[in-house]
């Protein structure tokens, strides 16, 4: 009996020691990122969507673990190997060919386990690298997210995005574990000071978290809507009543109040950082 304990014991220490996947962005966080990014794609699919939101939001939980452990290794170690990536691509293909065999509620349903890749991938703290981050560290910047989310812009992060196919996702999806990779250290040293952590209600939009937040939220809606719509446009979906991104000048505090030159040129084009979806 000692003998198959002591066995029992060995075959699972390998399990033990395999890096389990880290914790996402909370319910009510992804939540409104799948509501924000039903507003970067075109009618006919935000409306599906939208009528299944509570089940797509369960079905991002339920991501498959084996994918899920392997993109939690090369979070940590900021780059996706060429296997996780294809399998990546066979988990997001699968909702392809769902929908154009005509199993549209189960394809819509799947893009609630496919918006897992882009939200994971855009969230700096699952990028953090093998080191971590202190206990509370994690805990104090979700509940920053969530008690300012209505403080926090939706910018679109990467107009071109929008545009993308489904052989060219791979290469987004590194681009945006690289910026997200970016930003895990302003969080470690904003909210882990003189060996203690940082309580969120201690931060406000002046804090280089804020700025961390509301760039890696953008950069998470317009992921989960780029991914999609590269989905959705394979499958051959209404692409029709795309909606138009408003583009607005950034505000420059500096020359607020000046007089207007004499002999104004043309204006400038829009920057494509200022971009805001449209808000509903």
């Amino acid at each position: 009996m000692r003998g198959r304990r002591r066995l029992a014991a060995l075959l699972a220490a390998p399990l033990a020691l395999a890096p389990r996947p880290a914790a996402a962005w909370p319910a009510q966080i992804t939540g409104s990122l799948l509501r924000d990014a039903q507003r970067l794609v075109p009618r006919t699919l935000a409306r599906l969507v939208g009528e299944r939101e509570k089940e797509l939001l369960e079905q991002a939980q339920r991501f498959p673990p084996e994918l899920g452990q392997a993109l939690a290794v090369d979070l940590g170690a900021g780059r996706l190997q060429p296997a996780t990536l294809l399998s990546l691509d066979g988990h997001a293909r699968h909702a392809v060919e769902m929908l154009r065999n005509r199993r549209v509620g189960d394809g819509i349903l799947h893009l609630g386990s496919v918006l897992r890749i882009p939200a994971d991938l855009s969230d700096p703290v699952l990028s953090a690298g093998p080191e971590g981050y202190p206990p509370g560290v994690v805990q104090e910047y979700y509940a920053f997210i969530q008690a300012n989310l209505d403080k926090i812009p939706v910018v679109l992060d990467d107009p071109e995005a929008l545009k993308l196919e489904r052989r060219d996702l791979g290469g987004y999806w590194q681009r945006i574990l690289s910026r997200s990779r970016e930003q895990s250290g302003v969080i470690r040293a904003e909210l882990f000071r003189g060996g203690r952590v940082v309580p969120h209600r201690a931060i406000d939009f002046r804090s280089p978290v804020f700025a961390v937040a509301s760039l890696s939220y953008s950069r998470a809606v317009t992921a989960i809507a780029a991914t999609w719509l590269a989905l959705w446009r394979e499958s051959r979906g209404d692409l029709t009543r795309q909606p138009v991104p408003i583009f607005r000048t950034p505000f420059d505090p500096a020359v607020a109040g000046r007089p207007a030159p004499s002999s104004p040129g043309p204006p400038a084009p829009p920057s494509p950082a200022s971009a805001e979806g449209p808000k509903p």
